[in-house]
């Protein structure tokens, strides 16, 4: 997994991995959850790694807007 940029200095969110049409995220709390075209949709899924890849936003993203629409529950 690449770490978060966390430019905002206060995110939940320590790392992710990018896939084809997926994204994993690792939270603080070291829980790992998989984000993917059927839970929450591609465009949440770009959206979620347009700004992992900024190192911004993507854990208020999440709460906001994704909240528990995730895939599956890696760990």
């Amino acid at each position: 997994m690449k770490r978060y940029g966390n430019l905002e200095g206060d995110s939940g969110v320590v790392a992710y991995q990018s896939n084809a049409g997926s994204i994993l995220v690792k939270f603080v709390n070291g829980s790992i959850y998989l984000y993917d075209h059927r839970r929450p949709g591609p465009g949440h899924v770009a959206e979620m790694q347009r700004r992992a890849a900024a190192g911004r936003g993507l854990s208020t993203y999440i709460s906001q807007i994704v909240k528990d629409a995730y895939a599956r529950r890696v760990n």
